[in-house]
């Protein structure tokens, strides 16, 4: 069991990219810090050079998040920090989507996210805070990405009625939405250097953001510092959405 004076901080997804980043900076501030992925090795590879605690599971699967929170709450108790960072990103027409990708997407996007954060309701601390990894997408309707950004939008109809729900708990749930940022899965999508270019001239500041940057502001959202913040979707995308 954690020292009472330890806050404990579960992030799904974290091997890499954004929850990797959020992990080592919750890290730093003294957090007892969990992470989870689908892949053993590259959670274990990232546990080991975070000094922090790595668990498998996939968050497309219940079996796997009921086994998480169980496992989370047997040996840490209940928990102080989640965030909810763990998703997959496939783009196609939405003439061109076949069923087998929209409920790939929707599995581990929605009802993976919907799940965790349900499951783990009841080992979260009064007072808690739980962020979802949302994305601009939710607001700019990109083309080819229909399924990824109504999984996105669903989220945020989800993270504002949990603000609602948790509210007498003091538990306090927000979303962090970034623009395009460079993370294991903008490689994994192939973007070409043409798509590159005409992604960051879609953004004012003229870049992709870095995933320290969003990190600084779910540690944030996550920290006692925003107390008197709940129920809000935050955009971190260089003006992308102005």
């Amino acid at each position: 069991m954690k020292n009472t004076d330890t806050k404990i901080a579960v992030i799904t997804g974290g091997n890499s990219g954004i929850g990797y980043a959020t992990a080592r900076r919750l890290k730093e501030t003294g957090t007892e810090v969990i992470i989870t992925g689908r892949r053993k090795d590259a959670v274990e590879n990232a546990a080991r050079e975070l000094d922090i605690i790595g668990m498998v599971a996939d968050q497309s699967d219940l079996t796997d998040i009921n086994r998480l929170t169980t496992t989370v709450h047997d040996k840490y108790g209940k928990i102080d920090m989640l965030l909810i960072n763990a998703g997959i990103t496939k783009i196609a027409s939405i003439e061109s989507t076949s069923e087998e990708m929209f409920d790939e997407v929707m599995d581990v996007n929605l009802k993976g996210a919907f799940f965790t954060l349900s499951m783990f309701i009841p080992f979260l601390n009064d007072g808690a805070s739980v962020v979802f990894l949302s994305s601009t997408s939710a607001r700019i309707s990109p083309p080819n990405a229909s399924v990824y950004a109504a999984s996105k939008a669903a989220v945020n109809a989800v993270m504002k009625i949990a603000a609602i729900e948790l509210a007498p708990r003091k538990i306090r749930v927000n979303a962090v939405s970034p623009g395009p940022v460079s993370t294991e899965i903008m490689d994994k999508m192939g973007i070409n250097k043409d798509l590159e270019n005409k992604m960051v001239n879609s953004i004012p500041l003229m870049r992709f953001g870095k995933p320290d940057e969003v990190a600084s502001l779910i540690s944030y959202l996550l920290g006692d510092e925003a107390l008197f913040i709940t129920g809000s979707d935050f955009l971190i995308d260089g003006g992308q959405t102005v």
